[in-house]
Formats: structure tokens, C-alpha cells, sequence
């Protein structure tokens, strides 16, 4: 069997002991070219490193306030070696460079390493060799520099060309409500690589649910210490294009803070595609402050799954079927590791793709006098699959403000609105058509919206 070398930072941090060094004191928004430069972002909380300890091509990355990405990379190694570099993000100390307040080590017996919490969401391109992965280091003493001598943890969230985590399969995992190929091997630690087997682009998790695992097994101890925790990527072949989005790490488990943010509101689907939709929503209040939203799909089942993690109140979900209705909500998390409840959920339903605007049409027909006006709203579902639960939202150009509506839920934020059926004619059969209407004032020109969706879709209009 072919042997990696390594399937991590193993090899590169024997490599950077004692070089590693901070190109700045806390900011974000620059880019680092420097072989093993780092520098921290959210005032200290995390460190990201550039890290390119394998190989002596230009590697660049784009630090902001969140991550980084990848600019320049042109990696070749070959695929039976080591990787070329471990451009990351991390909490906690790696080789004396420690990020601010993180608490480790932390022994893992103790209840607060139970609760620790993380959080990524990355961006993939679709060439190269590459793994991303997580990279979570345990010592058997408190150690804050040099090599960790007692298990390494790596956790493969997706990978491109035939490379392999170092040594061999020892079995698979149910973990975090998925499979993973569990390797095991040793360069004088365990390396411990869990391989999804079905790859994802953001991912939240117990450190715990994997370090059990571990320990059961038998490469791990409970006595050991968690020193870091990181999160990037491992280039063999090209790179230019990863990048981590975000990355929290909250401990809210634990002990310490434990007051979930609010619960966002105002989620709502615009801007349908045959395959993408955009997401938008208000943004949590916290006490320790909101890190991040997780955002959530329904499945086939019926169930949800997560698909990513956002850094701000929207998100883009991408991927999706051509005139197929999905359902999403989000949920806030705070940099203690807490998450507030689920959203409303909102539906969308993405177009045919044929560009004749979605499977729905609408009739916009206003009444104006002097400062007022009344508009009656024609709905029209041209689709051949029927719509259970339905919103109609728009844009104004001017300054209306509705007062009053029937036979919906009018909502108004600025100049975007949405109107949501009152549940007893929620239901839309294919061909079929519903009317609301409502009141409002304006001044100056009661000019009528140009476009308007149905659950995310455009629709067409007359």
C-alpha cells in the first residue's frame, strides 16, 4: 500500500518549531506571503498561520475578519509524500504562538473539554490535490510549545485526487450524524484521520463526540491535554481558491457563559435560480457575542441537515434542483459555543431554468388617489406541482408604507415587502390562483414594483 508520509501538520510543525512568527498585531483584511507568517483575528481570539512548511513555492493567503482564502499557490508534490503546506486558523498554542484567552491547554477528563464546541465553513475549488480538515492536537502535559507527543485528530471534511490520511483504515464511525473512514498510523504520535464519507463544505461539532471515539479505540487518553484546535487545508497540487469562511470555537458546555443569543427573525428567500436561492435574515442579540448563524435544509425526509455556517445574516445556497421547493431556517451561535433556537422556517422554490421566469405569475393591479392607495395582488402557481404555503415578496421604488392587508400577512422592511398566505389558503394547486390585497400611503409617484417572487422564485407578470 502506498504510505503517506503524513497527513497533516505532523511533519510541518517539527519544520516550524521556532520560526512561526506574527506578522502583526490583531487586524484582518491582509495578506501574507511570508513561509510561516500568522497573524490574529477577533482581537486575539484566533490565530491563522500561512504554514507553507513543505515546499519552497510562493504561497499566499487573504486574511479577514472571519478566515482567509488562498491567492497564490502552485504546489506539485507528489501525492505518495507529504503535503506541501497547512494554511489554517487556530485556538489555542502551536509552538508558543497562542492565540488570546482560549483556556488551553484543557485536560480532557475535565467538563469544561466536554462542552468545547467548533464551527467552519470553507469554499472549494474544483481542481488541484487538496484535503480539508480539521487538526486537533492532544499532549500528555500542558505543553504551549514544541511537538505534541499524544495524539493528533484530524477530520476530513472533503478531498480532491488520491491521496490518503497516514496508515491504514481501522474501521468506520457514526459521528455528528455521519460515516466516517476512521485511519490510524504513528510517526511518534497517533494520527487519528476521520474521512467523511460524504464530503461537506461547513461543519459543527463536539470535540469530544471524536476524542471519544479515539480513546475507545485505544489512541488516546484521557489524562492528555488539548492544546490547539485548527482548521485549513493540506495542498498537495495547486490550491489557489480554498478558503475557511469561518471559524468559531465556543465552550459554552462547560461552565462560563451560558446564555443562548436570540433567535433570529425575518428569514426570507429572494433572488431564486434554477439552482441557488439567497437567504436573509435579522441579526441575534448576545452577551458575549454572536460568532456566526448555522444554516438549515430539509431533506427528503423531511428532516433537517445543516449545509453551512454564515458569518453574517445572509447566505446563498447553492446546488440545488431546477423547480424543486425547499425549506430552510438558521439559528445563531455565540463565541461561548451557545445556539439559540431554530428560525421560522421560509420555503423557496427554485425556477425551471428555461428563463420564462419560475412557474409562478402575478397581477399587480393598484388603485391610487391623492396620498393613498389599495392594490390587489393575483397570484397565479404555473408550475405542475402544487405549492403548500406560499409568500409573495417585492420591492418598492418609492417611499409606500402599507397600513392594512386581507387575506395575507403583509410585512414591511423599508422598501422590501412580503406577503404570506393566512394558512386556510396556503395550498396552490398547479394552475390554480390566489388574491390578496392591501392598503397604504405614498408621496410623490405611486410607482408600481417591476419584479416579483413566489417563495423565492421569479415570477412572471400580467
Amino acid at each position: 500500500m502506498r504510505h503517506r508520509i503524513l497527513a497533516a501538520l505532523a511533519a510541518g510543525a517539527l519544520i516550524v518549531a521556532g520560526t512561526l512568527t506574527a506578522s502583526g498585531a490583531a487586524h484582518a483584511d491582509v495578506t501574507i506571503c511570508e513561509k510561516y507568517g500568522s497573524t490574529t483575528i477577533q482581537s486575539g481570539r484566533y490565530v491563522v498561520q500561512n504554514n507553507n512548511w513543505g515546499d519552497d513555492t510562493t504561497q499566499c493567503i487573504n486574511v479577514t475578519g472571519t478566515g482567509f482564502a488562498v491567492t497564490t499557490a502552485s504546489h506539485n508534490k507528489a501525492t505518495n509524500g507529504a503535503p506541501g503546506a497547512y494554511p489554517s486558523v487556530f485556538y489555542g498554542c502551536h509552538y508558543a504562538n497562542c492565540s488570546s484567552g482560549s483556556g488551553l491547554p484543557l485536560q480532557a477528563s475535565t467538563s469544561t473539554f466536554a462542552g468545547i464546541t467548533t464551527s467552519v465553513s470553507m469554499t472549494y475549488p474544483s481542481s488541484g490535490v487538496w484535503d480539508a480538515a480539521y487538526d486537533i492536537w492532544f499532549d500528555p502535559t500542558p505543553r504551549t510549545d514544541g511537538q505534541n507527543t499524544g495524539a493528533e485528530i484530524m477530520i476530513w471534511l472533503n478531498k480532491m485526487g488520491s491521496i490518503q490520511p497516514v496508515g491504514s483504515q481501522v474501521g468506520t464511525a457514526t459521528i455528528n450524524g455521519a460515516t466516517w473512514n476512521v485511519w490510524e498510523g504513528n510517526i511518534g504520535w497517533n494520527v487519528v484521520s476521520y474521512v467523511r464519507q460524504s464530503a461537506t463544505g461547513s461543519m459543527n461539532f463536539t470535540v469530544n463526540d471524536f476524542y471519544s471515539d479515539a480513546v475507545n479505540r485505544g489512541y488516546a487518553q484521557r489524562s492528555w491535554y488539548l492544546t490547539s484546535i485548527q482548521a485549513g487545508f493540506e495542498p498537495w497540487v495547486g490550491q489557489t481558491g480554498l478558503a475557511v469562511n469561518s471559524f468559531s470555537v465556543g465552550t459554552g458546555g462547560g461552565g462560563g457563559d451560558t446564555s443562548a443569543p436570540t433567535t433570529p427573525t425575518g428569514l426570507t428567500a429572494s433572488g431564486a435560480t434554477a439552482n441557488s436561492v439567497n437567504l436573509t435574515w435579522n441579526a441575534s442579540s448576545d452577551n458575549v457575542g454572536v460568532t456566526g448563524y448555522d444554516v438549515y435544509r430539509a431533506t427528503s425526509g423531511g428532516s433537517f441537515s445543516q449545509i453551512a455556517t454564515a458569518s453574517g445574516t445572509s447566505y446563498t445556497a447553492t446546488g440545488l434542483s431546477a423547480s424543486t421547493q425547499y425549506q430552510f431556517y438558521v439559528r445563531a451561535r455565540d463565541a461561548a459555543g451557545n445556539t439559540s433556537g431554530n428560525s421560522a422556517t421560509v420555503t423557496a422554490t427554485t425556477s425551471s431554468g428555461g428563463g420564462g421566469g419560475g412557474s409562478c405569475r402575478v397581477k399587480y393591479v393598484p388603485n391610487t388617489w391623492n396620498t393613498g392607495f389599495t392594490a390587489d395582488v393575483t397570484v397565479t402557481n404555473t408550475g405542475s406541482t402544487t405549492i403548500n404555503g406560499w409568500t409573495v415578496a417585492w420591492t418598492y421604488s418609492g417611499n409606500q408604507k402599507i397600513t392594512s392587508s386581507w387575506n395575507a400577512t403583509v410585512t414591511q422592511s423599508g422598501q422590501s415587502v412580503s406577503a404570506r398566505d393566512l394558512g386556510y389558503n396556503g395550498t396552490l394547486a398547479a394552475g390554480a390562483s390566489t388574491a390578496f390585497g392591501f392598503q397604504g400611503t405614498y408621496s410623490g409617484t405611486n410607482t408600481s414594483p417591476s419584479s416579483f417572487t413566489l417563495n423565492g422564485a421569479a415570477c412572471t407578470l400580467g
